[in-house]
């Protein structure tokens, strides 16, 4: 126990010692080189011999590069050097790369030192596809927004790169982003419209060059995306017309028609308008096999089809006459859900055995050389006869036939109307042209031909038998005329409205002003003697101061009314009291009958005093007599044969003539123009708003009397 305790620290001493010593040792090896710990950084594609690190050694020691990649670096002197340019992209690894340089020493342990180089990256490298041309195939109405394919380019100095798509038609295709090379469907795609699109994609390394100095890098690939035809339209019956109907495609076609004659079989296809039954795939390149099979219509089979070729033809003769209506489908034979239907009329006649004929082979017509379109061609110089052709059918009983249709060829001068009436089209500039008629039957399409001639003749050279015609420029402009009078007269018959109302509502009042004064009426409810006047005045014919002459005029627009006084009549003069007074409602004088009765015969008072009126040699004589109403007046016409009949009141004069009222008159005179026995002129100036002055003198010419 005491030994091991005695050794121990006799051991610790020797070990501090062999301490010491390495420790010397190593001082003095590090003395040999020494070199910078920090890494060292330098880029990619470097220019040769750039200068690493530097090495820092003493006196008579030896420098030795022992580890070097690929023999990149290499001493000149105390110096590390880069041999060749470093390519990042063909480095082992991210990490940096280790030059360890020996330092040796003859009287010394050799010493390694270690150099770190970091290599950056720089971009020096384009992106690059996979191939320069890439072809893409795409079906016809590939939903919008469909991916048809990706195409990306790869980039050893960059994770992200820029993609551009360039197109002559863009609407079709577009990237799904800008880092995302995916190429999707922009619009529908129709086989019809487009077959192949062509594409040019664009990728880069930087975003936008302009915004940079650094280098950047491009690259280019060109894509074709081919258009694929589907099944996705049926058969189409030709000759169609196309037609849209949204996106889609139609193409529609006409009937099919034909003609066969009853109780004949025909063999051989038929022959239809506006040809044979046939239908191609609607999908334009895709030449689907067809088959053909009629549904319904063949009543008694009477038809049949080719399904391979669709020729109609016929099993057996047709005994109907009259249309039969075939409905024929065509089918794809691969898919039958692709069809399409049309319908074929076929026409059962009687057999023609006659075409249309003309009456001649030829015509010859006239036209003046100043007709205007719508002119109808003349039949002779002579007249203005229209002509006119007519063909005659001898299938027809008549000759009639109601199919026929008239044409005209070789000419644009004519036209020809149903009825065979040639009508110029248009003016003749020419002395005579020449044209073919044509007669077609419609049912048969036989046809019978003839020539027409038309000489053009002087205007003047026709007389006119029917005073002429008229064209429909002198019918318009006889039309304006007639407008215009019309007008003219509808304009001065309203004006003479617009003045004859004027003038009836003065009348009329007027006459509601007068009329309690010389309304005549029956208070007593017997029979009178006369008919009721109300006098509007009275005057002679000579007698200028009472409104001229010529007669009675009518006064106040009332009109007296027919006497019926009778021819034998005892008395001759009707007593009248001659009263003026005042009209209360009116403001004027009248002549009144006062109230009491009549006087007696030779009675001189107002009341009972009758006066006798009597014209001259010829005319009337107008009396008034007194009625019980005191308010009105009665007015009697007495013609002047009255006075033929004998009674108290005439006289027979010598030599057989009679006295009348005081006036001898012969019985065989002739009466005086305008006379009447029972018409009598009321008297202007007399009674109703009459002049008291007139008035005066007529009682004074009656006391003459």
């Amino acid at each position: 126990m005491e030994l091991k305790s005695k050794s121990k620290p006799a051991i610790i001493f020797l070990g501090c010692v062999l301490a010491v010593a390495f420790c010397c040792s190593l001082c003095s090896a590090e003395k040999l080189c020494t070199v910078s710990h920090d890494a060292v950084s330098i880029q990619e594609n470097s220019t040769v011999d750039l200068l690493v690190a530097n090495v820092e050694s003493g006196p008579d020691v030896t420098l030795t590069i022992v580890q070097n990649h690929e023999d990149f670096f290499y001493l000149q002197g105390n110096e590390l050097m880069v041999r060749k340019g470093l390519d990042y992209e063909l480095l082992p690894s991210e990490d940096a790369v280790v030059v360890r340089v020996q330092c040796s020493r003859t009287d010394s342990i050799s010493v390694n030192v270690s150099v770190e180089v970091f290599v950056e990256n720089v971009n020096d490298n384009p992106p690059n596809f996979a191939q320069n041309h890439y072809v893409l195939d795409v079906n016809e109405l590939t939903p919008i927004n469909t991916s048809v394919g990706l195409i990306e380019a790869t980039d050893i100095d960059s994770d992200i790169l820029y993609y551009r798509l360039e197109s002559a038609m863009e609407k079709y295709f577009r990237l799904e982003s800008v880092n995302v090379p995916k190429i999707l469907v922009a619009n529908t795609l129709e086989y019809d419209v487009i077959q192949k699109v062509s594409l040019v994609l664009h990728v880069q390394d930087t975003f936008d060059s302009s915004l940079t100095k650094e280098p950047f890098f491009t690259a280019v690939a060109t894509i074709t995306v081919n258009v694929k035809d589907i099944d996705n339209r049926p058969p189409w019956f030709q000759p169609c017309t196309r037609a849209n109907l949204g996106i889609a495609k139609l193409c529609v076609s006409t009937n099919y028609k034909g003609r066969v004659n009853l109780t004949e079989k025909e063999d051989g296809p038929l022959a239809l308008d506006p040809g044979p039954v046939f239908a191609r795939d609607g999908d334009k390149n895709r030449s689907e096999q067809i088959s053909y099979k009629i549904l319904r219509g063949n009543e008694g089979s009477i038809f049949q089809i080719d399904e391979e070729t669709g020729n109609i033809s016929m099993a057996k003769a047709a005994d109907i006459v009259g249309p039969i209506t075939l409905t024929v489908l065509a089918s794809q034979v691969t898919n039958r859900d692709q069809f399409a239907v049309t319908q074929v009329t076929i026409e059962v006649m009687r057999k023609s055995r006659n075409p249309p004929r003309f009456e001649k082979e030829r015509y010859e017509g006239y036209i003046y050389s100043n007709s205007v379109p719508e002119s109808m061609i003349l039949r002779d110089r002579a007249s203005n006869r229209p002509f006119r052709v007519r063909a005659r059918d001898e299938d027809f009983a008549t000759g009639v036939n109601p199919d026929v249709k008239y044409e005209v060829q070789y000419s644009s001068y004519v036209n020809v109307t149903s009825e065979g009436f040639i009508v110029l089209k248009r003016v003749v500039k020419t002395e005579s042209f020449a044209l073919q008629l044509r007669a077609v039957d419609a049912s048969t399409g036989e046809f019978g031909t003839s020539a027409l001639s038309v000489q053009v003749i002087p205007a003047v050279a026709v007389p006119s038998e029917s005073g002429g015609g008229y064209r429909a420029g002198d019918m318009a402009l006889l039309g304006l005329v007639m407008a215009a009078l019309l007008v003219l007269c509808l304009i001065v018959i309203g004006f003479l409205v617009s003045r004859l109302r004027k003038g009836t509502a003065n009348l009329n009042k007027l006459s509601e002003c007068l009329g309690p004064c010389l309304r005549a009426t029956q208070n007593g409810g017997g029979p009178k003697d006369s008919m009721e006047y109300t006098n509007d005045g009275f005057q002679t014919e000579g007698d200028q101061s009472r409104g001229g002459g010529g007669g009675g005029k009518r006064w106040g627009g009332l009109v007296p009314r027919r006497s019926t006084l009778p021819l034998g009549r005892s008395k001759g003069v009707i007593p009248l009291e001659r009263k003026k007074r005042h009209c209360s409602t009116c403001g004027v004088y009248t002549n009144h009958v006062a109230k009491g009765g009549r006087g007696g015969a030779g009675g001189g008072t107002e009341t009972g005093e009758y006066v006798k009126r009597q014209r001259k040699e010829g005319q009337k004589t107008v009396s008034f007599k007194e009625v019980e109403d005191s308010s009105e007046i009665e007015v009697e016409i007495i013609p002047y044969t009255v006075g033929q009949v004998q009674d108290d009141t005439e006289e027979e004069a010598p030599n057989g003539e009679v006295e009348m009222d005081g006036v001898v008159r012969d019985p065989a005179a002739p009466r005086p123009e305008g006379d009447d026995d029972d018409t009598a002129e009321p008297v202007e100036g007399q009674g109703h708003g009459g002049d008291l002055d007139s008035e005066q003198k007529e009682e004074s010419k009656e006391a003459d009397g």
